[in-house]
């Protein structure tokens, strides 16, 4: 990966202001191509471009017009890429590859507008994978999905935003989360069972309906209650409860799952060349696995580029704590005399992610470094 003279990672940023017909894919194609998108040797090659297709129901996902001109330039350079994904754990329009590939289509992502293949990547079900070896804390071995696991080059596109689970979600949630397979995603989410507080319940029984496991019923009171020998701690219950009930059980062990997905994230990336894009717009306080967008927590930002996945997400997150709050967001309370300027928003949205943790682990497994050197750019 491009170090600074003081070994720092280097991250490439450029905002969303346009002049001189200069459009903002072509912003981001100069900035990756100055993170060393060019010079990845892509010639006859498998190119895997990781992105998250966006549940049906939500707009806060990335437009496909970003993937494809990264797919433009990787043809240009004679290599074969690829747009991918891996299906989901929990109940939705995306379990499948049947289902998957029909949302990418809803969502602009097929091969017409890509100019390349669209390819779910743990294939129909979900348990289409490879065993990767990594001998770590939490896993001796991760199970990639298999288009990932088989691909000869990465590029991470990732659309930078919350997440009820682990504060945020950028380019390792994207790689680590989102490369693995059903068992993979089933071993990161172990141990994070959520649990429901009563007094907030309204019986409105969404999580019973969203729950994809059968985990989730109704009490006699007509109180939500959660069968841990069913649950596989997915949180979506957490993501669609809109009353605070359904929450993260920190104590029983949650704590863990970014290092979990830090591990999967070194897996997917274990001997291959790799570059990664965050997209900071839309910042929804939730996930775009969830099947709607709330009012982004602050204004777009911009774009980030990095051989670094650690780094990239590092100085992402810093760039959101540095930015205003948006009036009648979820995070409109906080907003202060300075405008929230300053406040760690992922903190105020998931106070027991504990995300700093996360990126400091991903460091001492040798997936990045959270220190960087931050390269603005004008184009």
């Amino acid at each position: 990966m491009r170090k600074a003279a003081s070994d720092l990672s280097l991250v490439y940023f450029t905002d969303f202001s346009t002049a001189g017909g200069v459009g903002l894919a072509d912003k981001m194609e100069r900035l990756a191509s100055a993170a060393g998108l060019r010079e990845m040797g892509f010639k006859d090659k498998l190119v895997a471009i990781k992105v998250h297709f966006g549940e049906p129901g939500n707009l806060a996902f990335l437009r496909h017009n970003y993937a494809a001109r990264i797919a433009a330039v990787i043809k240009e350079l004679g290599g074969l890429p690829f747009v991918t994904d891996a299906n989901t754990l929990y109940k939705g329009e995306r379990a499948d590859a049947a289902r998957h590939l029909r949302a990418a289509t809803e969502n602009g992502y097929h091969e017409a507008s890509l100019g390349c293949p669209v390819i779910i990547a743990d294939g129909l079900r979900g348990y289409d994978h490879r065993a990767v070896e990594i001998n770590m804390k939490h896993f001796q071995k991760a199970y990639i999905a298999s288009a990932v696991a088989e691909a000869d080059v990465i590029v991470s596109l990732n659309h930078f935003k919350g997440h009820v689970e682990t504060g945020f979600g950028g380019a390792l949630k994207n790689i680590g989360m989102g490369s693995g397979s059903r068992e993979g995603k089933y071993q990161m989410h172990s141990g994070s069972t959520p649990k429901i507080k009563r007094e907030n319940c309204t019986g409105c029984g969404q999580c019973v309906s969203h729950c994809a496991y059968e985990a989730i019923t109704l009490d006699a009171s007509r109180k939500a209650k959660i069968d841990k020998k069913k649950c596989v701690g997915c949180g979506q219950c957490v993501a669609v409860c809109n009353f605070g009930a359904a929450r993260m059980a920190w104590d029983q062990g949650g704590q863990a799952l970014g290092e979990r997905i830090a591990e999967y994230a070194y897996a997917t990336l274990k001997g291959r060349e790799h570059i990664h894009i965050n997209v900071i717009t839309d910042v929804s306080p939730l996930c775009d696995c969830v099947g709607y967008n709330d009012i982004p927590i602050v204004p777009g930002i911009g774009f980030l580029a990095s051989r670094d996945p650690v780094a990239i997400d590092a100085a992402s997150a810093i760039l959101v704590k540095e930015a205003p709050i948006n009036p009648s967001s979820v995070l409109d309370k906080h907003i202060d005399e300075h405008g929230g300027k300053g406040l760690d928003k992922f903190l105020l949205l998931a106070p027991e992610a504990h995300w700093q943790e996360s990126l400091a682990y991903a460091e001492s497994i040798g997936l990045g470094q959270v220190r960087y050197k931050l390269i603005r750019k004008k184009y």
